[in-house]
């Protein structure tokens, strides 16, 4: 794992935030009367950046897997993202659902809940799968921290799911997928990459399953990444977490339309 410093990734958007304070400060020093000009110009540069980083799948504060690549792609390939675990009550039997069906999937999980069940997460990986960083406590005010918070949350839970499972993440994805400026540049220095999804079920909020499957199926294609959760599961009718409705569906779907489920980390070779 890189250690290293902060090594700030060339993103259109960064260059240009560059350029309008470096223009807002010249033409302040050039003519002080043409403040409210240049104030408004850093602000509204602000407003785009804080605007980018509310929405998981943009890539303009830097690269952001929302895809599989398109060799992956070429086939028939997706990725089944499961977030916010292990949970005791649900990932074993969300295991039996991908043991069933021989299917491989990539759990983000919290770091904290890994050290809470460490043989659960052991079983995920033994069972195939891939733990992925979602970082250590899934702060909901994540993106709102500086490099210094950031990098707590990322590297605590990147040391504790390597100590626990014997493999070290590569892959990194924001809790509720919102960041700010600083965390492409602090993944870089941690040799991590940011993955968002294609589509999303919202199945932390909707115990609906039949909506939730619709939302993930809809234009359903090689190269997708779906993303369920095994923590923070919304209960559907009878209290059963909507993802252990909903996930045999998607795996029989994706069988139907010939394509394959892997982990991200297989879509990197």
């Amino acid at each position: 794992m890189k250690h290293g410093r902060y090594r700030w990734l060339a993103s259109p958007i960064m260059a240009g935030s560059a350029t309008v304070h470096a223009g807002a400060a010249a033409a302040l020093l050039l003519q002080p009367g043409c403040w409210p000009w240049a104030l408004g110009a850093v602000a509204a540069n602000h407003g785009v950046l804080t605007a980018a980083g509310l929405w998981p799948r943009s890539q303009l504060l830097g690269p952001n897997w929302v895809r599989l690549p398109a060799a992956s792609a070429a086939r028939a390939e997706v990725a089944v993202t499961i977030d916010d675990g292990p949970d005791p009550r649900v990932t074993p039997r969300v295991l039996e659902q991908l043991a069933a069906r021989g299917a491989h999937a990539t759990f983000f999980c919290v770091g904290a809940q890994v050290e809470r069940h460490a043989d659960l997460a052991r079983e995920i990986v033994r069972c195939g799968h891939r733990i992925e960083n979602h970082s250590q406590r899934h702060r909901h005010d994540f993106s709102l921290l500086g490099p210094a918070g950031m990098r707590g949350e990322i590297s605590r839970a990147q040391e504790v799911i390597a100590r626990t499972t014997g493999t070290a993440p590569r892959f990194f994805r924001a809790p509720a997928g919102l960041r700010n400026p600083f965390l492409n540049p602090l993944l870089e220095s941690l040799d991590l990459k940011l993955a968002s999804w294609t589509r999303r079920g919202f199945d932390t909020v909707n115990g609906d399953p039949g909506q939730v499957y619709r939302r993930l199926t809809a234009n359903l294609s090689g190269g997708d990444i779906l993303l369920l959760h095994d923590g923070h599961a919304a209960a559907g009718k009878g209290g059963i977490p909507v993802i252990l409705e909903v996930l045999p569906r998607l795996l029989d779907a994706l069988a139907e339309r010939h394509l394959v489920p892997i982990t991200l980390e297989a879509a990197l070779t």
